[in-house]
């Protein structure tokens, strides 16, 4: 698959592991005693390969996604998603949208047009809105859409939704690199036919590239 697979999900997948410390009792039972053993949670809670493999299935039978289109997903909140409190983990969450972020990314022919140059696509910041819970084992809907790109990043926004409430959002910025470095993502934008220049971003998503630009890098000791 060369330099790229879209997003680089090992990135996440130390987020996924589930707090075994202090769960929390009911019926004399713990978490990991109602749900197996504690290592078959860890085990459950490890990347969700076997669920991304599904998505991917099911976003090969979908049709193309124009560059600017959303791509709609629907998922459960299991067991091994949970967090000490029964409700979907904030760190699992992350782990989740790769769930969204990925399929969006090859209907829209992003991961194609970077594998065929030998580039690569991955995650360079994230801002997160919780607002709802999601509790064990209810649905809900993903939607994810590329906003635009700027000198140095695309622009993703995904959503989780139910019962017509959103119950968190995330702003994450994605960059296309190469071994010599960063690639301006107008060039891969350019391979897939859109040479214009970006549509301008929401007030809200510059509003946050500028307030990171004033973070310090590395921050101090």
């Amino acid at each position: 698959m060369g330099p790229l697979l879209a997003l680089r999900p090992q990135r996440y997948a130390s987020g996924a592991r589930l707090a075994t410390g202090g769960v929390p009792q009911r019926g004399g039972l713990t978490a990991a005693g109602r749900f197996g053993s504690e290592a078959a949670m860890r085990e459950s809670a490890m990347y969700p390969y076997v669920r991304l493999a599904k998505e991917a299935l099911n976003s090969r039978k979908a049709p193309p996604l124009g560059l600017f289109g959303t791509h709609l997903s629907r998922h459960v909140c299991w067991p091994w998603d949970i967090d000490p409190w029964m409700e979907l983990n904030n760190g699992r969450a992350l782990t989740l949208y790769d769930l969204g972020r990925i399929p969006l990314a090859a209907r829209t022919g992003l991961t194609q047009a970077a594998r065929d140059k030998g580039w690569g696509l991955t995650v360079a910041g994230v801002s997160v809105r919780y607002r709802r819970r999601v509790q064990m084992f209810q649905r809900f809907e993903m939607r994810s859409r590329l906003i635009g790109w700027d000198a140095r990043f695309f622009y993703i926004e995904q959503s989780m939704w139910r019962a017509g409430e959103c119950t968190n959002q995330m702003l994450l910025r994605m960059a296309v690199i190469t071994k010599g470095g960063m690639i301006a993502p107008a060039r891969l934008a350019a391979e897939l036919g859109h040479a214009d220049a970006s549509p301008a971003l929401p007030q809200w998503v510059q509003a946050w590239i500028d307030a990171d630009a004033t973070r310090p890098w590395p921050p101090a000791p």
